[in-house]
């Protein structure tokens, strides 16, 4: 049974906060440090990658999104192998995005490297196969890995 079958549509909102600190708006110089505020009341501080005159201790758009797939990815397989009574005892993953230009030579993120670190324990062991089975029924699962080449609709306040 997929997963998606039983769940009915969601919203999930964040707000973005900047504010400009300095006189001069050139590109240079204006501050791309701003807030993401979630609806739990976490805020994370956010920033440009430092390449595009970003603030390196803070998360970046692109981070953000390799985190997103990560994380949709785990919490997907965790539910598949709960499903299948197989313990899971830890999970990691170290993520890579990478930028670069698409063919429409528009920069983009034109790959995402998943690199999970599983252990399991228990009488139920998956072997190699049925441990990529998973992490492919994962990755057609995965709500954000669905939803990256999606229509995105821009609706402006005014």
């Amino acid at each position: 049974m997929s997963f998606q079958n039983s769940i009915a549509m969601t919203e999930h909102k964040v707000k973005i906060n900047w504010k400009r600190e300095l006189d001069d708006f050139a590109y240079s110089k204006y501050d791309r440090t701003h807030d993401w505020a979630f609806e739990g009341g976490t805020v994370i501080k956010a920033s440009a990658a430092e390449k595009f005159l970003g603030n390196p201790k803070y998360i970046n758009p692109e981070e953000a999104l390799a985190a997103a797939l990560s994380s949709c990815h785990m919490l997907t397989f965790l539910a598949i192998a709960s499903r299948k009574r197989i313990t899971v005892d830890s999970y990691q993953d170290e993520a890579i995005a990478i930028l670069d230009k698409n063919e429409n030579g528009k920069l983009s993120v034109t790959k995402v490297i998943l690199k999970p670190k599983i252990v399991f324990s228990g009488n139920t062991i998956p072997n190699q196969d049925q441990i990529m089975q998973m992490h492919h029924q994962s990755h057609h699962e995965c709500f954000i890995a669905n939803s990256v080449l999606t229509h995105i609709e821009i609706d402006p306040i005014f």
